[in-house]
């Protein structure tokens, strides 16, 4: 019997019926993102996934990847509209496995939220869920935490991880980037899920705009343009890689163009890449020219239109590239690799020259 005036765990803010509606109507979605070597459902304390499918392997690694999506919620939350922010995560999460030739098996993900609103946890699991599906890979599980007092009733935030696998034979990587190799850039959809303190500082902060002002160079809201979902190169990528001459990839996040391909590139190469070979789309040019951002420091933070980028043979680009198209992603080769000429010591260095069109 619990005292009228005594505490409770839904006086401290937590409600355990919430939760379980939540788990409740987010099972649907959940089923749709399965994979055959899936075992058992949602409500264990473990997922389950049978690793006999790695026997068809040689020599199988495993990858695995953690992510989030920044304060990008910050919009998702502003708009009220949580069903495509599951897209940035899983966008996020595999697309980082697949530089290495990784397949992503399956994801597991964790919002955080000060308090459970089962309409809500379930929309941004339908997003995850639907991710999933594009990507291939299985939602096994996750965690809804409601943490009151830590954070607003409305605020959340979500992270993840995901594991994928490659045959040691097949893994990409510096080892195998050669100079001469084309660098083929891969259109991103928007902002994806990276540099939104900056975007946010410039155009809401600063200047002041609404997320519901209609952009002329946008053709929509500046919401809807900032909310647009990260794009999934997994499939496409995978195809790359089993199908084509490519050497590596270089998911384009945090740190931009530049940074994120030298993680990839032997040492003792270097690659041009050319911006006039693409236009700076609409909502980068706006951010650089509102917040009279420095080019040096709009290419460090954005991916700038480029959200993927493949190392392939120079003879394969054209193949590359009707690969991409075929899965729906332009695609263009904007540079190629080259010689140092300098001491390994040095690192890769990866140059960005010319004006974009």
């Amino acid at each position: 019997m619990t005292s009228e005036t005594g505490a409770s765990y839904a006086g401290a803010g937590v409600s355990i019926e919430a939760g379980d509606a939540a788990v409740e109507m987010m099972k649907v979605w959940v089923d749709k993102a399965r994979r055959p070597e899936m075992v058992g459902g949602i409500g264990g304390f473990a997922g389950l996934f049978d690793a006999s499918a790695l026997k068809q392997y040689d020599h199988p690694l495993l990858a695995t990847s953690a992510d989030g999506v920044g304060t990008k919620v910050a919009i998702a939350q502003a708009l009220d509209k949580h069903d495509t922010i599951g897209f940035d995560l899983v966008g996020m999460l595999v697309d980082d496995l697949v530089v290495c030739g990784a397949e992503p098996l399956f994801l597991t993900d964790y919002i955080a939220c000060g308090r459970v609103v089962p309409e809500r946890i379930a929309a941004i699991v339908k997003g995850i869920a639907e991710a999933c599906l594009e990507a291939g890979c299985a939602l096994i599980g996750g965690e809804t935490a409601e943490h009151p007092g830590l954070m607003e009733p409305d605020e959340y935030d979500v992270a993840g991880s995901t594991t994928g696998v490659v045959d040691a034979g097949a893994l990409l990587g510096p080892g195998l980037v050669r100079a001469g190799d084309a660098v083929v850039a891969m259109a991103a959809s928007g902002l994806h899920a990276n540099g939104y303190s900056l975007v946010r500082h410039v155009l809401l902060e600063r200047a002041g705009w609404s997320l519901d002002r209609y952009v002329d160079d946008l053709g929509r809201t500046l919401g809807e343009e900032l909310l647009e979902p990260t794009r999934i190169y997994a499939k496409a990528c995978l195809d790359l890689a089993r199908n084509t001459r490519t050497h590596a990839m270089s998911h384009v996040t945090g740190g931009g163009l530049a940074a994120n391909l030298e993680r990839v590139m032997p040492s003792d190469l270097d690659a041009t890449i050319d911006r006039s070979t693409w236009s700076l789309p609409p909502v980068f040019d706006l951010v650089r020219s509102v917040g009279d951002v420095a080019r040096d420091d709009l290419e460090r933070t954005l991916n700038c239109g480029v959200g993927m980028v493949a190392l392939s043979a120079a003879s394969d680009a054209d193949t590359v590239i009707a690969s991409l198209a075929a899965r729906g992603i332009d695609a263009w080769v904007a540079g190629e690799v080259t010689g140092s000429g300098r001491d390994d010591a040095a690192g890769a260095r990866v140059t960005l020259v010319g004006d974009h069109r």
